[in-house]
């Protein structure tokens, strides 16, 4: 009688909604890459939901030096998350929350935590930055069990999206420097260098000559796969127009007289909405359940496939209001297991940023830089020891993260992938510490930075049945020894470049922390106390709906396929099995574009 019942409601509804052959979930990076290649068939036709607003027009957006002004306003989701133990109080994780999801605000974070004030001229407005991954890091995805998920693979997919504006002379001279064949210049996405130009008390040769004292080489590109160095990156920008090229401008507004590609803005996705009764193998979505922003409830049917691309926080939420996830979550608010799969929503990962800075003698000039550091650059002591100590203690860090993971990793599976990690860190000698060092006034220097491989695993889940309430966060940050240690050695060697020439000839004194809140033989407590202080979300949230294979705790196989079901998928950081060296926009890009074919493929034959 119920099966009965739930057939006869489903035929009555999908005989009055609106039916596509792809719903899209979200209007971010992923999710509007993966649309723009679908509706390359103007026999497919694709929709795109998105929560927030069209911001094609909004200066907080397309100003290049806006950054950060668009923080706190409709189009950032701000999330909070829970207090966390590590300076016991809450984070906020900034979100883009419109059309262009991410790309709309994203960049380094200012370290700006939910718990105080910070001062404006303090924050790091350092937005659009165009980085993405060392090699070996995407090859370690196919040694978790990924098939052709790898730096080669990616590689034609990064150069397909990207349209490259060449450097300037006034830009050359300035020191950006770029390899030809690691780029695209026939792709939607405009990325080009930074207006730029050397003056006097140029900080940026300063620094470059201070760090390739300390053995770190400047990197002509760090675009190319290989990262270490001191380098000047490229943005996502309109060089000529000068102003953020958002993955909207890039890949939806040039292409919205498809007839065939739909986008519905201001609406929430609040579930999916099932063939099947709870409990089928393989279980096929019928479409979704929406809110208008009038409040309007309805259903649009997919025949095809739904496609999530809500975000590393939005999605393992959808999919858990939809009935896919850990049966202890979603017994906790009565929601229906459609497919047990524990591993959603766990398996966060981010990393803390914290500033530093110095004032100087005279006014200074310079851009943004960008210096990526291994392990032999960072610790100063003998880093086979510090390798082997780290080893050590593997099988410690992954108890404690599978003792709060819900039940749904076990700890063997998580020594495993965090012992590729710390291959990652100790043979493969990756960068490990990013640190932007710019002007931050006229006689500031500003030194922001994050640990880039922390071993904290966080997790995010809903709080109810509700999909307009926030999901609950809890990231995790310095939960593990090594991850306020890594902290800790980026900041005490950011105070040795202050300190070493040509750069010492130029500052006048470290000001943030200073010697009086850190004296300058402070052990590292007392560095780690000051840090846990002065920390932020770095927005790189990724992990939740993991690529791995589902006995390691994974959501989706290597076709972005969520386990368990029949045409559900997910399509943004949320897959990320592991943190990346870069930032997390540029990968997306090529992530989706690759996907994008992958869909093509599964559906052509």
């Amino acid at each position: 009688m119920i099966l009965s019942a739930f057939i006869l409601l489903l035929t009555l509804v999908t005989a009055l909604a609106p039916e596509y052959d792809f719903i899209i979930v979200g209007g971010g990076v992923s999710g509007l890459v993966v649309a723009n290649r679908l509706s390359e068939d103007p026999n497919v036709s694709v929709l795109i939901i998105e929560a927030g607003p069209s911001v094609l027009d909004n200066e907080n957006v397309t100003d290049v030096d806006a950054y950060s002004r668009a923080f706190g306003t409709e189009i950032d989701w701000q999330f909070i998350s829970e207090s966390q133990l590590f300076g016991g109080e809450p984070q906020i994780l900034r979100a883009g929350r419109a059309l262009g999801g991410g790309s709309a605000i994203n960049g380094e974070s200012s370290p700006s935590g939910y718990g105080y004030e910070y001062a404006e001229e303090l924050r790091l407005r350092l937005g659009m930055a165009y980085v993405r991954a060392e090699d070996v890091q995407l090859d370690a995805w196919q040694s978790i069990g990924n098939e052709r998920w790898n730096w080669t693979s990616l590689f034609p997919y990064y150069l397909k999206s990207e349209n490259l504006t060449l450097p300037t002379a006034v830009q050359t001279d300035a020191g950006a420097t770029y390899d030809a064949f690691a780029h695209g210049t026939r792709g939607p996405l405009k990325v080009a260098f930074p207006r730029m130009q050397s003056g006097d008390n140029d900080l940026t040769p300063a620094v470059n000559q201070t760090l390739q004292a300390a053995g770190i080489p400047w990197n002509v590109d760090v675009n190319a796969g290989r990262m270490r160095g001191f380098s000047i990156y490229p943005w996502t920008i309109d060089e000529e127009a000068y102003i953020r090229y958002d993955a909207a401008r890039a890949y939806f507004w040039p292409f919205q007289s498809r007839s065939n590609l739909h986008a519905w803005l201001n609406t929430r996705v609040n579930r999916i909405v099932w063939r099947d009764v709870p409990g089928g193998e393989n279980t096929r979505a019928a479409g979704v359940e929406v809110t208008s922003q009038h409040g309007t409830v309805s259903v649009v049917m997919s025949r095809r496939e739904v496609i999530l691309s809500a975000g590393a926080l939005k999605s393992p939420a959808i999919l858990e209001l939809s009935g896919i996830g850990n049966p202890r979550i979603l017994n906790q608010h009565n929601i229906p297991v459609h497919v047990s799969l524990p591993g959603v929503g766990e398996n966060l990962q981010d990393q803390m940023n914290t500033l530093m800075t110095a004032s100087t003698h005279s006014p200074i000039t310079g851009g943004r830089t960008v210096t990526f550091a291994s392990a032999t650059d960072i610790f100063s002591q003998d880093i086979s020891s510090l390798a082997n100590l780290t080893h050590t203690k593997l099988p410690s860090y992954a108890a404690l993260v599978a003792n709060m993971s819900n039940g749904a990793m076990q700890p063997e599976h998580l020594r495993a992938v965090f012992q590729v990690q710390h291959d990652l860190i100790f043979k493969n000698n990756i960068p490990i510490a990013e640190i932007i060092f710019k002007p931050g006034g006229e006689k500031t220097v500003n030194a922001g930075f994050w640990g880039l491989l922390p071993f904290a695993r966080g997790n995010v889940h809903i709080r109810s049945s509700d999909p307009a309430a926030q999901p609950a966060i809890s990231p995790n940050y310095g939960l593990l020894d090594w991850d306020i240690q890594l902290q800790v050695a980026i900041a005490k060697f950011i105070r040795r470049m202050f300190r070493s020439a040509p750069l010492e000839g130029m500052i006048e004194e470290e000001s943030r922390p200073g010697l009086s809140a850190v004296p300058g033989d402070a052990a590292d407590e007392v560095w780690g106390n000051w840090l846990e202080d002065n920390y932020a979300s770095n927005f790189h949230a990724i992990g939740t709906a993991a690529m791995m294979p589902r006995s390691l705790g994974g959501v989706v196989n290597d076709r972005l396929q969520v386990y368990g079901t029949a045409n559900v998928r997910v399509v943004d950081a949320s897959i990320h099995p592991l943190q990346l060296c870069g930032h997390p926009m540029a990968n997306l890009y090529a992530i989706a574009e690759r996907t994008a074919d992958l869909i093509k493929e599964d559906w052509t034959g």
